[in-house]
């Protein structure tokens, strides 16, 4: 669901001498960035300026942006510059080209011409905490005297529930032949993914050491670099040690990865969609197996806290959202069922 909310009145963008620009996810010209993730908002390009992508002025500095985030997961390095860069050149259409001469007013009045593009409200929300993260940089460098960011947050709007799949559509992306070294790789793939609650950058960057088939468990690399070790059950581990032992060494890749695709390479996340779209029955993202992880262990009588550790989230209250959707499934559960309601 696209977010929604209503402007304020100061929602006009700064004075143009172009037309807006369009957002395109064809990579970012910066070779520090490395390429650019789904709904990264950054290459942002005139219609019709025979220019071409335009450059980010070096006051902002992008290069050491990145040498600090380098801390952090790649995923979120790539996004963070990405929103900063989209941020950067919107500013310099109004003339600002430097980071002092940003202020709340910009900054709110950029999160609400987001929103007039549609864009999920997870991505504002994303662009707020990028842009608060490098303002907070920005100061601590001794760049900028205050920092315009501090408080700033995405206008609020009505968020979405993660998809949760239900025990037959699981069982059905679970079932078919394991007869190939693709197909043994793509179940033990989707297995762990359901089994331990991963994310799908920690599946892809899965090392053979990682792995204990005897013990059943598999040490991840989450995000900011914290590893935690998860369990997973008895199919799961049956699933991973045929892959292993039965169709990885047919695929040429990285000696370590336990996961790699045709082409050599490790399995990369558009890879693992690439999996679901074969063997789903409806679009199911790579996420919903998270999701459903996290839900199905929380309807089964699991504490919230356990819960967390299991997913590796830093907080209490980013798991909390999986009791609301347990909460929705149960309701849903009662109305079906009951003579009455």
């Amino acid at each position: 669901m696209a977010l929604q909310w209503t402007l304020p009145p100061f929602h006009l963008a700064p004075p143009m001498t172009h037309p807006l620009p369009t957002l395109r996810n064809e990579g970012d010209h910066s070779a520090r960035a490395g390429p650019l993730l789904p709904g990264t908002l950054a290459d942002v390009v005139i219609d019709g300026d025979a220019q071409g992508p335009m450059e980010v002025p070096p006051e902002w500095d992008l290069p050491g942006f990145a040498d600090w985030l380098s801390g952090r997961a790649d995923t979120t390095r790539r996004a963070y510059l990405g929103d900063l860069r989209a941020f950067a050149l919107w500013m310099g259409r109004s003339g600002v080209i430097t980071p002092v001469g940003v202020d709340r007013l910009h900054l709110r009045r950029y999160l609400a011409s987001l929103g007039t593009r549609r864009l999920a409200r997870a991505t504002v929300a994303r662009t707020a905490a990028a842009l608060r993260c490098y303002f907070a940089w920005s100061v601590r460098q001794g760049r900028l005297g205050s920092d315009p960011a501090r408080t700033l947050r995405a206008p609020s709007g009505k968020g979405r529930l993660p998809r949760v799949l239900s025990q037959g559509e699981i069982s059905s992306l679970l079932a078919g032949p394991s007869t190939t070294a693709i197909d043994r790789r793509d179940l033990a793939a989707l297995e762990l993914l359901y089994a331990s609650g991963l994310r799908v950058s920690e599946l892809c960057g899965l090392d053979r050491s990682g792995v204990d088939l005897t013990a059943r468990t598999v040490t991840v690399l989450g995000k900011g670099g914290k590893e935690r070790r998860v369990p997973m059950h008895d199919r799961a581990a049956l699933a991973l040690r045929d892959w292993l032992e039965g169709g990885r060494a047919e695929m040429p890749g990285p000696v370590e990865a336990v996961f790699v695709n045709r082409r050599g390479a490790r399995l990369g996340p558009r890879d693992v969609r690439r999996i679901l779209d074969r063997r789903a029955v409806s679009p199911t993202h790579p996420h919903a197996l998270r999701h459903s992880f996290a839900t199905h262990l929380l309807d089964g009588g699991a504490d919230l806290r356990v819960v967390q550790e299991l997913l590796g989230h830093a907080s209490l209250a980013t798991t909390q959202i999986y009791t609301h959707v347990s909460k929705e499934r149960l309701r849903s559960v009662y109305e079906g069922t009951h003579p009455r309601a």
